[in-house]
């Protein structure tokens, strides 16, 4: 089978090359623009799409796999969809105004699952047995829903997390929202514009930490050349376009915001979110930019992990109240917040 799909791909390349010789220059030269398109796509996917894809290729987190002291409570429904479905995972001893990370995943906007290991894994072993909460949303995708939608459905369970928090000993006006990928510009459109929340009934927030989105700016990203998967999230009306941008949506709000961002991305991410950063500073919001020398899987993967990455995120996390600074080991977290 092998041998056969290398026969293949040899007969393929030479019948290319043959066409090449075959064109006149400028036929080729189309021919060569268009095969770079197509590789420049392809390399895309990794970067936002196919690395998520191979994420789904984990083993998700199931109740014989967790670490040591947490236990999971699994699909909660915060809507009638199939989709909008919750996990809560807390520690196995009794818990008192916990604080909690309220995580969406990434996905392209059309794919991915709250139970993913690179979503869950290294994040729950490292901060709910702590007392911290962890909660971990599914919610509506394309072409069921576009990213407005979905971030009307993060809003909804954000809503319904903090309704139900005394039931899991936690403190409803203590949540930060994290989110990946496409996971990253729905929480990102809610810091943005924290109105979109609070319609649905949710209540602010103290902080968003947003890991690796590329898309802070989309009438940016449509305006040039991109990849297809934006197309597919965010069709053709500039109208739209605005209304799903962070960049264009932010307003002036108390809500700390830190931005993470892959420096080995072709696409260049921290760009975007450092023009987001800097347009949240000169509203007063404080706002921060930290770039990794990871790759957009190992921003979402290694978060969690005993490494400086992890304790820098800490350290936003340490920053945002009193009770949160409580909850990180003491090791880990640099200052403490203080009133």
């Amino acid at each position: 089978m092998y041998l056969q799909l290398r026969q293949r791909l040899r007969t393929v390349s030479l019948g290319l090359l043959s066409c090449l010789f075959l064109m006149s220059p400028a036929q080729a030269g189309l021919l060569r623009e268009r095969l770079q398109e197509r590789f420049a796509e392809r390399h895309a996917a990794t970067a936002e799409n196919t690395t998520e894809n191979d994420e789904f290729a984990d083993t998700s987190v199931t109740s014989n796999s967790l670490p040591a002291g947490v236990r999971v409570i699994r699909n909660l429904a915060y809507g009638a969809d199939a989709k909008q479905r919750l996990d809560v995972y807390l520690p196995t001893h009794p818990l008192t105004n916990a604080p909690v990370i309220f995580m969406v995943h990434g996905g392209a906007w059309r794919t991915g699952d709250k139970a993913m290991s690179n979503v869950v894994d290294n994040k729950i072993a490292r901060w709910v047995p702590e007392g911290i909460v962890f909660i971990s949303i599914n919610y509506r995708l394309l072409p069921q829903a576009d990213p407005l939608l979905q971030a009307q459905d993060v809003a909804t369970a954000l809503a319904y997390a903090q309704q139900h928090a005394t039931q899991w000993g936690a403190d409803a006006h203590q949540f930060v929202l994290m989110g990946h990928s496409a996971g990253a510009h729905l929480v990102s459109l809610l810091a943005a514009d924290p109105t979109l929340a609070t319609r649905q009934g949710a209540q602010p927030w103290l902080g968003t930490v947003s890991l690796d989105s590329a898309a802070y700016d989309i009438p940016r990203i449509m305006a040039a050349k991109h990849y297809r998967f934006y197309d597919k999230a965010f069709g053709s009306d500039p109208a739209y376009w605005q209304a799903a941008s962070p960049l264009q949506q932010l307003k002036a709000q108390p809500t700390a915001f830190l931005a993470i961002c892959s420096t080995q991305r072709p696409d260049k991410p921290c760009d975007q979110a450092r023009d987001f950063v800097t347009q949240a500073k000169s509203l007063q919001i404080s706002a921060s930019l930290q770039p990794e020398p990871l790759t957009h899987k190992e921003i979402n993967q290694q978060l969690g992990l005993s490494n400086a990455y992890t304790q820098q995120v800490e350290t936003f996390l340490a920053g945002l109240s009193q009770l949160l600074c409580q909850r990180i080991v003491p090791d880990k977290a640099t200052h403490c917040f203080r009133n």
